[in-house]
């Protein structure tokens, strides 16, 4: 699977597990070392970093006579190199979002022809409800592959007659994910020849579906093993709650306008029933960033009802110096172009405040924009903050990196969180009352997202235990 969160072992995991440490190298330096003696010294180079690690993965999967791999695709499908797999037992398609659009393209059709790039000959495929062209088009790539292709039933059609399942992973989106699950699970045991599946139970054609292009496959009735595989799963990074004292920290990946949408009802529900155990001040706070391609306005404007009291946006860099972690070290950005990023996020947060005013009162009074924002002179502190035109009630705040963030949200109140220092403080009023405020409220509740990125690196300072 990819990306990692913490560290890249998490990418090649065997029964749940990212392989040890001595593991990974023996078989990193095994594949680099022959690949290395077996190149092409004219023109050829070494596989790029994600084609390396598919190798590897492959490698290490079959070293280790595994009975199962699951191989999640890293970009679309169709010129993914994990492609390479000739005849699976059965392929899986879930919710079709718009990301990586300069390689993909840039509408849900174009997305769709990519993704149907992994159904092979005779190889049955399952996808879940998807919008109308998009699932043609799904439709369409499977009959050109000759790979009969189901529609999964909802998760509500398993219920039926019995209690209703206990997700792992919190989060209305889970439900299909896990529909989709059960469907590849079952196609792998009944090539297995297991007993005992549940029988199958025809799902009555919902008015949505009827007409649709794509066969609706069974339902059945779940085992005692499936029930506590959907109940017992855990992914880190995504719907994930970290109660730390009086700091709640929600961390979710989401970086699609269909994902966070999914993370702003998650958040919005979580939220609201961890106020209910507490009396007493909350304050909500927005931690930010996205990478790569993404409409970063589109994102943050669908984060805007979730009614926070301040927007911190910053780097996925944990460190102003990232040197000592190549694990998050990514080559392909400087400080400089992901600082420039964040001063857009911010103006364009600002700009989606001023355009609620009169529609929420809530909303702080009327924010002008002016100018570029530029690093503060003061006391040489990294606090990004805006210039003197600019009012002083803003609350958007941009910091060089993730430590820096994490602390000033904190203040100190998070025990695995060091205090922010004073020679770090500022004495912006924004920075400073916003200190004060966080310092006093009963509960503070902090969402994490934009970025799988920015979530493995703020875990990997929440949860220390996960860099072992």
């Amino acid at each position: 699977s990819s990306p990692h969160l913490v560290q890249v072992r998490e990418r090649i995991r065997i029964n749940g597990q990212p392989i040890s440490k001595d593991l990974f190298n023996k078989y990193f330096w095994l594949v680099y070392n022959r690949l290395e003696e077996t190149k092409d010294p004219v023109h050829a180079s070494m596989p790029a970093y994600f084609r390396f690690l598919t190798i590897m993965a492959f490698h290490v999967f079959l070293q280790e006579k595994v009975d199962l791999a699951v191989v999640e695709v890293g970009i679309g499908g169709t010129y993914d190199c994990t492609n390479i797999i000739r005849a699976p037992v059965v392929c899986g398609v879930s919710s079709l979002g718009i990301d990586h659009t300069s390689i993909l393209g840039d509408t849900m059709e174009k997305i769709a022809w990519q993704k149907g790039g992994i159904f092979k000959p005779g190889v049955p495929a399952f996808t879940v409800a998807q919008p109308e062209r998009p699932l043609e088009v799904l439709r369409e790539r499977a009959q050109e592959r000759k790979c009969p292709l189901y529609l999964c039933p909802e998760l509500d059609d398993f219920e039926e007659g019995c209690r209703a399942l206990e997700l792992g992973l919190a989060g209305a989106h889970q439900r299909s994910n896990a529909a989709l699950a059960l469907q590849l699970a079952r196609m792998w045991l009944q090539r297995r020849g297991c007993q005992a599946l549940g029988e199958l139970k025809e799902v009555p054609p919902r008015t949505e579906l009827v007409g649709r292009p794509v066969p609706l496959a069974p339902a059945f009735r779940l085992t005692d093993a499936m029930i506590q595989g959907l109940r017992d799963t855990e992914w880190l990074g995504r719907t994930q709650v970290l109660s730390h004292g009086p700091v709640t920290w929600y961390l979710d990946g989401a970086h699609t306008t269909s994902s966070i949408q999914a993370c702003v009802r998650w958040f919005r529900q979580a939220a609201l029933s961890q106020d209910k155990l507490h009396g007493g001040s909350e304050v909500r706070v927005l931690l930010f960033n996205a990478t790569g391609d993404r409409d970063t306005a589109a994102l943050l404007k669908l984060l805007v009802p979730c009614h926070f009291d301040y927007a911190v946006f910053c780097p996925n860099f944990m460190e102003v110096s990232v040197a000592n972690n190549a694990d998050q070290q990514n080559f392909n950005v400087t400080l400089e172009n992901a600082l420039t990023r964040c001063l857009e996020n911010q103006r364009t947060w600002t700009r989606l405040l001023e355009e609620k005013v009169g529609q929420d009162p809530w909303l702080p009074s009327p924010l002008r924009v002016g100018g570029l924002l530029q690093p503060a002179p003061a006391r040489g502190s990294l606090l990004l903050v805006p210039p003197a035109p600019r009012p002083l009630n803003s609350p958007a705040l941009v910091f060089p990196c993730l430590a820096q963030a994490l602390r000033w949200v904190a203040q100190g109140r998070d025990p695995h969180l060091a205090a922010p220092t004073a020679s770090g403080a500022h004495p912006h009023p924004t920075a400073s009352s916003g200190a004060v405020l966080l310092r006093e409220a009963a509960v503070i509740h902090v969402l994490v997202t934009g970025s799988l990125h920015l979530v493995g690196g703020a875990l990997r300072l929440l949860d220390p235990a996960l860099s072992q």
